[in-house]
């Protein structure tokens, strides 16, 4: 492999057929068979491929995903991983740049690996505890080393202002941009420390949409002062900051294109207009997945939407699935000047990171178990009731319900081994003869589609014993589930964010008594 990273060299030395292929991204598939490997390393050696993005499997890609296609678990799929990244990288002439989305660690994409905590339950965080948000960018880089990669495809820093998003959500800091942007600041400067780039995303934001890009197109129909307000705030902050590089969603926002009803993705007016002039962003523009239904579906002639999305100002093709075809139209039609921006612009992030990497000898300078505890001790809130009335509570008994299965429930074995415990669907009429009930809930599903995996059933049962009994709910899950509930007679309400050892553990000692209440919450709620 030809190891010179210098753009002064290899601006003379490929060919202009070759500075194209640099600027594909095809995925990559960590649980792909033999031949579908075979297939990917001709790509990466006839193209001159300049780099890929990991996925788990093709069954587990978004749009393949909400279909339901089954997914077959890999206990070893970070050293299948590893494997690859190596045989892709010895195929090709030039080094490859490696890059996976790792918004919440490695776990996002690869079983039995560090999972760190949720974008939601970082924006939690007081503001002096950013310093936690800057290690978890820190140690997610170092895994991300350690496996090959380079590039994080993360933050998103969309503000996350409409709680039917069926797609960002959880993956948000929150909703105020003041706190998106400082905390998505802390993640990247943390990466950065680790040489590994990032990407923040999905310019224009994703927000404000009920509609998941990856089955369709969003429209957001807010006016250019509005998003400059909000939506594009913490986008300007970061390329203030310096970040690598930026990630433009599949979003239809008129108001940024001259009234077009047109993919920001492949819009002129969007990218060298808005994030290039007006924005002043000098980095690398990079694609959301071009697979998506957004766009995929829109474009069903090969290579036209790879050519629309680069002619359009994106620099790296991220998904591409028509890379022949993407290069030859590109070749075709886009002047040598378009070409070698886009490719040097490309090369230097090459430069930037590739030599950075050292494979397989990073160990995370914070056990992702303890920096979890710490999370979990500052971000969980009280959202309704005090303290004291947990201290109550607790003195009188009480009875614990959760739909959590009780040799799961870590959160009720903390607090007593022999408490009472009911299961949510066995409730019957008995119930109600209890006069005080903590309720722990721990919804089926992040995303809020079918009521976080709640069934009507459920629901009820909940909403009848909220309104009927003296309940404690801890929430184990995202906190928007409270949009759905009612809650108004809740005696106390906590934000637990998530569901792992840590965070039940360091909630059960809350309740206890032992541990303060100082978390945030980053959204509103009904």
């Amino acid at each position: 492999m030809n190891k010179v990273l210098k753009y002064s060299i290899a601006k003379d030395e490929l060919s202009t057929s070759e500075k194209v292929g640099q600027l594909f991204m095809p995925a990559a598939f960590i649980n792909d068979t033999e031949e579908e490997i075979k297939q990917l390393e001709e790509l990466i050696v006839k193209h001159s491929v300049g780099g890929l993005c990991f996925f788990h499997s093709r069954a587990s890609a978004a749009t393949n995903y909400e279909s339901k296609k089954k997914v077959v678990y890999n206990k070893d799929s970070l050293k299948t991983l590893k494997i690859l990244i190596n045989r892709y990288q010895n195929v090709s002439k030039h080094p490859l740049l490696i890059a996976i989305d790792a918004e919440w660690g490695l776990a996002m994409r690869i079983e039995n690996t560090a999972q760190y905590p949720y974008a939601i339950t970082l924006g939690a965080l007081p503001p002096e505890n950013d310093n936690l948000i800057f290690e978890v960018g820190k140690n997610i880089a170092i895994d991300c080393k350690a496996a090959g990669i380079h590039w994080n495809l993360s933050p998103v820093v969309d503000i996350n202002n409409n709680p039917n998003n069926p797609v960002i959500g959880y993956r948000s800091f929150g909703e105020n941009i003041e706190d998106v942007t400082r905390k998505a600041i802390a993640y990247v400067k943390g990466s950065q420390s680790e040489n590994v780039l990032t990407s923040v995303k999905h310019f224009p934001g994703h927000g404000d949409t009920a509609t998941d890009s990856h089955l369709g197109l969003p429209i957001i129909h807010k006016t250019k002062q509005e998003l400059e307000a909000n939506e594009l705030y913490p986008f300007q902050k970061l390329i203030d900051e310096g970040v690598d590089s930026i990630m433009v969603g599949h979003l239809s926002i008129p108001s940024l294109a001259n009234g077009e009803n047109i993919p920001s993705s492949i819009s002129k007016k969007i990218i060298k207009g808005v994030l290039r002039d007006e924005m002043n962003f000098k980095g690398v523009v990079i694609s959301d997945a071009l697979n998506m239904h957004a766009v995929s579906k829109e474009y069903p002639v090969k290579g036209e939407l790879e050519w629309l999305a680069f002619d359009a100002g994106n620099d790296v093709l991220c998904f591409a699935e028509n890379t022949a075809e993407g290069i030859n139209l590109i070749l075709k039609q886009a002047s040598a000047s378009q070409i070698e921006e886009s490719f040097k612009r490309v090369w230097l992030l090459k430069e930037k990171a590739i030599p950075k990497i050292v494979n397989g000898i990073e160990k995370a300078s914070i056990l992702v178990e303890d920096l979890n505890q710490e999370i979990a001790k500052k971000s969980i809130t009280l959202v309704k009731g005090n303290t004291n009335a947990i201290n109550n509570f607790r003195i009188k008994g009480f009875i614990g319900v959760s739909n959590l299965l009780a040799s799961n429930n870590h959160f009720f074995k903390t607090i007593k081994n022999d408490l009472k415990f009911i299961s949510l669907e066995l409730i019957d009429e008995r119930i109600f003869s209890e006069e005080n009930v903590l309720l722990a809930l721990f919804p089926p599903q992040v995303k809020p589609s079918n009521n976080f995996g709640f069934t009507h059933k459920e629901i009820t049962l909940i909403n009848r014993l909220v309104n009927k009994k003296n309940v404690v709910v801890f929430l184990f899950g995202n906190p928007y589930l409270l949009n759905i509930l009612d809650i108004k007679n809740t005696k106390v309400l906590v934000a637990a964010y998530q569901n792992s050892i840590e965070f039940q553990n360091v909630a059960a000692n809350q309740f206890l008594g032992n541990l303060d209440l100082i978390g945030l919450l980053p959204i509103q709620t009904a």
